[in-house]
């Protein structure tokens, strides 16, 4: 493979990332208007500029690990392995969001949601040590579990899983997290050699 056929590449993968992020991301807003019904509001700044921008960087970050994995990997590119934080930093940098987090612990979520991609990514990636891979699998399995679970302690009767409703939004959320995890192990995996010739 010659660098000019891969730049289109890099590029495709980080505009697919992107656009994969920014369906992901929509699709966690939805898990979080079923949490609180009605009492969900939208704003441009809260669902564009804290969900929806968070997950077209985080995608367009995780395509780019993809390019940079296929081609043989540069210095340093194991660090795209944090593109899950876009979910965490973005909502802090609204006005007043810092001391609504240590004030509420509104916005903690996306700082829970961002590590359990990480160390999710990290316990499937089939590399490093085993030890470490088992504890994140771990930690990150029984985070994802209790997300997937939640929804009834905050929505109420509605949305316990033995109702229909309260059984969607749980494989909802578990599914887009599972969707999270396999995503962030792109970092994490083994770089794809290129063949001589």
């Amino acid at each position: 493979m010659d660098d000019k056929s891969a730049e289109p590449a890099a590029a495709s993968l980080i505009v697919i990332g992107a656009i994969c992020g920014i369906a992901w991301a929509a699709g966690f807003r939805a898990y979080m208007v079923e949490l609180v019904g009605i009492a969900s509001t939208f704003e441009w700044d809260g669902t564009f500029g804290a969900i929806l921008l968070p997950g077209a960087i985080a995608g367009a970050l995780l395509g780019w690990a993809e390019a940079l994995r296929r081609s043989g990997g540069v210095r340093g590119w194991r660090w795209l392995a944090l593109a899950p934080l876009a979910f965490a930093v973005a909502p802090l940098l609204r006005p007043g969001a810092v001391v609504e987090l240590v004030t509420t612990g509104i916005g903690g979520a996306a700082v829970g949601v961002a590590l359990i991609g990480i160390g999710g990514g990290y316990a499937i990636s089939g590399r490093g040590r085993l030890w470490g891979r088992i504890v994140a699998g771990v930690l990150s399995g029984a985070s994802l579990a209790a997300i997937a679970l939640m929804p009834a302690a905050i929505g109420g009767a509605r949305l316990t899983v033995t109702e229909p409703r309260g059984a969607w939004v749980s494989v909802l959320a578990g599914s887009l997290l599972l969707v999270l995890v396999l995503a962030s192990s792109i970092p994490f995996r083994r770089v794809l050699r290129q063949s001589a010739g």
